[in-house]
């Protein structure tokens, strides 16, 4: 059977976090059903979690827009020299051999740009650490609907496929193990 990817619709705010919401704090001795309840509600709720991490990061960003610019290159910067010097360590052994107090010079100088950096990457991790953890805990304190339960059948069934879904698959967080 072949389904197509499509996103689920913008809950509204009364179902999302208002009136109609009901909350209650998981039973922590119960994983799996504690697990069942995360994994649906962001499959049911993940285009208003897409929507509110994006508003958190921006928000992140506005109070903090330097530190935010500096923090993502030193991320993407790191990024590129971890996969440089690891794609090219023959070339950085011989480097360190024939130049000894160059190398020397210039871990000292990156020690010193990364903790004068700290700050920055430290308000960049918050931009996406906290979205992250208001995302767990909204899914993890909302309780499921007649409503979520359906859509979310849908998906277990395969009848339709979506971002969410296809995430929490790749992360070996499929539905497959669960049952009502």
């Amino acid at each position: 059977m072949t389904s197509k990817m499509s996103l689920e619709p913008l809950r509204s705010l009364d179902d999302f976090l208002l009136t109609s919401a009901r909350f209650q704090v998981p039973t922590v001795g119960d994983l799996d059903r504690w697990n069942k309840r995360v994994q649906e509600n962001l499959i049911y709720y993940q285009t208003n979690y897409l929507l509110a991490a994006t508003i958190i990061f921006l928000i992140v960003g506005v109070m903090h827009p330097a530190d935010m610019l500096v923090g993502i290159l030193a991320f993407a910067g790191a990024y590129l020299g971890c996969n440089y010097v690891l794609k090219n360590q023959a070339i950085i052994t011989d480097f360190k051999k024939n130049h000894p107090v160059v190398t020397l010079v210039g871990v000292c100088g990156l020690g010193y740009m990364v903790t004068s950096l700290i700050s920055s990457v430290l308000v960049f991790s918050f931009g996406i650490l906290l979205p992250i953890v208001v995302v767990f805990i909204h899914a993890s304190l909302r309780l499921r609907d007649t409503k979520n339960k359906l859509s979310n059948l849908k998906e277990k069934l395969h009848l339709k496929q979506t971002p969410m879904g296809m995430l929490l698959e790749e992360l070996g967080m499929s539905f497959e193990g669960f049952a009502d």
